[in-house]
C-alpha cells in the first residue's frame, strides 16, 4: 500500500535540484559531500539520482534533478530507485507543487496485481502539515481505477462487468444508477447500441449514473465502452487486436473522473453515460452497407464495422444532449489517425466552443497532462455524405480521420451544447516515470482541473 504521512520524524530527505541552484548548494557542503558528489557524477538533470552517504555508510540523502515544468514526475522515477523506507521532501516549493510531486511518487508505486503475485516495497512520503493528503490520494486512486479497469483482461472485463463496476462506484457515492441490457436497448430507444453489441454472446449495456445537486450546473460525461474489438465482419488482424481490451478506455477514463468528481464534491450535477459493447464476429453480426437506426434519428449507412465507436457514442450522446448540458465531454479510444498524428501521449481535444477548448488545453499543458486543440474543420463534413443514408461511419477518403470521426460525433450534438470530444490512446505502450505500461488516465487531471476552475466556486 502506497503511504503518505505528516510525520517527517526519522525521514530521509529528498532534495530536488535544477542544474544553477545545485551547484550554489554543492559549494556550501563539506568535503566528503562534494568528493562523493565528484566520483558519482550528478548534474541535476531530470531524472538523475545520487544517494548520499552518511559518514557511517547510512543513507542520509537523495539528490535528484528535477523539471520545474512537471513536478508531478519529479520524484516518479525514484520509488525504483530508493531502498525501502520513510522520506521527506525537502524543497521550498508551493503546496501545489508537492502535492503533485507526491502524486506522481504514488503513482509510480502502481502495480496491476490482480492475476500475479508482485513484491511491492514499502515507501512512505512524508509531506509538511500545510499539504493536504486526502486529496492526493483521491486522485491516485481515480487514476488507479482507471488503469486497473483498463488492465483487466476481456474475459474478465465484459459489458456487464464494465456495469458492475459503475454500480459499484454508484453505491459507494450514493449516485443512482440505471443500465439497460440486451434487448431492452431496442425497448428503450438505444438501437446503434444494440446493433453493434447483438453478435456477442455478452449483452450489451448502456450505463447511466446519475449524481449531485439539481439546482448544480449539469455536466455530462460519455465514454466508449467497447470491452474488446475484433473488428467484427471487418475482422483485425493479430497485431491490431492484441491491444483491444483497451477500447473500453475512453470508458474507464470517464469513470476514473467521475469517481473524483463525486469524492471531491464538486459542485456540478454529474451524469456520466457509458454504452458497453464487444464488437464480436456472429451470424447477426452488423455488416458493411447495413443501414443502422440511431436515437436521434439519424440514419448510419456502415462503411466499415471496425468504426463501431462512433456508432454507440452517437446513441449515448444524443442521450446526454437531451439534457441541454452546461457541458458535455466525451472519452473514446476512436481512431488511429489520432494517433499517427499526435502519437500515444497526446489525445487529440476537439470541441464546438474554441473559449472551452482553450481552457483546457491551457489547463492540462499546466498540469502535464497535455492534449492537443484539433479543428472541427467543416469542410470534411461531405465525406460523411451517403448516397443510401443520413450519414457513413467511414468515409471513403484516406485522409484526417480523427477529424471526420469527431465530425461524424458533432452530429448527434445539438449546436447549443458545449461539446468536447476526446480521442485517446489510453495507454503508455513504455515505461515513464509514474507511467507503468498498460492503461492510462490520459486527460483525467487535466479534466478535472478545468472542472474544478469553472465550476469550484
Amino acid at each position: 500500500m502506497q503511504r503518505l504521512s505528516h510525520d517527517t520524524s526519522n525521514a530521509i530527505p529528498i532534495l530536488p535540484f535544477q542544474p544553477e541552484p545545485f551547484q550554489q548548494w554543492l559549494g556550501t557542503q563539506d568535503a566528503m559531500t562534494q568528493a562523493w558528489v565528484r566520483h558519482n557524477p550528478f548534474t541535476a538533470a531530470p531524472e538523475n539520482t545520487l544517494l548520499l552517504p552518511d559518514a557511517n555508510g547510512m543513507l542520509r540523502a537523495v539528490l535528484v534533478g528535477c523539471d520545474a515544468r512537471a513536478p508531478i514526475w519529479c520524484l516518479a522515477h525514484l520509488p525504483a530507485v530508493i531502498p525501502a523506507g520513510t522520506y521527506r521532501l525537502d524543497a521550498d516549493w508551493t503546496a501545489e507543487q508537492m502535492a503533485d510531486a507526491a502524486l506522481g511518487f504514488l503513482l509510480a508505486q502502481y502495480q496491476f496485481g490482480k492475476y500475479k503475485k508482485l513484491e511491492r516495497k514499502e515507501l512512505t512520503l512524508a509531506l509538511p502539515k500545510h499539504v493536504a493528503l486526502e486529496p492526493i490520494e483521491r486522485r491516485y486512486d481515480a487514476i488507479a481505477l482507471t488503469r486497473d479497469l483498463i488492465n483487466t483482461p476481456p474475459n474478465d472485463m465484459s459489458p456487464a462487468a464494465l456495469a458492475d463496476a459503475a454500480n459499484q462506484l454508484a453505491q459507494a457515492q450514493g449516485a443512482e444508477i440505471t443500465v439497460i441490457s440486451g434487448e431492452d436497448l431496442l425497448k428503450e430507444n438505444f438501437p446503434a447500441v444494440h446493433a453493434v453489441g447483438r453478435a456477442s454472446s455478452a449483452a450489451p449495456q448502456f450505463i447511466d449514473l446519475r449524481w449531485g445537486n439539481p439546482d448544480h450546473p449539469l455536466v455530462v460525461l460519455v465514454g466508449k465502452g467497447v470491452t474488446f474489438d475484433t473488428g467484427g465482419l471487418d475482422l483485425k488482424p493479430l497485431s491490431a487486436m492484441k491491444l483491444m481490451k483497451k477500447d473500453m478506455g475512453g470508458a474507464a477514463i470517464a469513470l476514473g473522473l467521475s469517481q473524483l468528481i463525486m469524492t471531491e464534491k464538486l459542485p456540478i450535477r454529474l451524469r456520466l453515460l457509458i454504452p458497453a459493447v464487444e464488437n464480436m464476429v456472429g451470424g447477426n453480426a452488423f455488416r458493411p452497407q447495413d443501414i443502422l437506426q440511431t436515437r436521434k434519428g439519424i440514419t448510419v449507412e456502415v462503411g466499415s464495422p471496425d468504426a463501431e465507436g462512433r456508432i454507440i457514442l452517437a446513441d449515448a450522446l444524443a442521450e446526454g444532449d437531451r439534457a441541454n448540458p452546461a457541458l458535455m465531454v466525451d472519452f473514446a479510444t476512436l481512431t488511429g489517425a489520432a494517433r499517427a498524428g499526435l502519437g500515444t501521449e497526446l489525445p487529440a481535444l476537439y470541441s464546438n466552443r474554441d473559449d472551452v477548448a482553450l481552457a483546457i488545453v491551457t489547463h492540462a499543458m499546466k498540469v502535464a497532462d497535455p492534449m492537443w486543440h484539433m479543428p472541427l474543420w467543416q469542410g470534411y463534413a461531405k465525406y460523411l455524405a451517403s448516397p443510401v443514408a443520413d450519414i457513413t461511419n467511414s468515409p471513403n477518403y484516406s485522409f484526417g480521420g480523427s477529424i471526420t470521426a469527431a465530425l461524424f460525433l458533432e452530429k448527434f450534438v445539438s449546436p447549443s451544447t458545449p461539446w468536447v470530444h476526446i480521442d485517446t490512446y489510453a495507454w503508455n505502450p513504455e515505461p515513464l516515470p509514474g507511467r507503468p505500461p498498460g492503461g492510462e488516465a490520459l486527460g483525467l487531471r487535466a479534466l478535472f482541473g478545468y472542472l474544478k476552475e469553472r465550476f469550484g466556486n
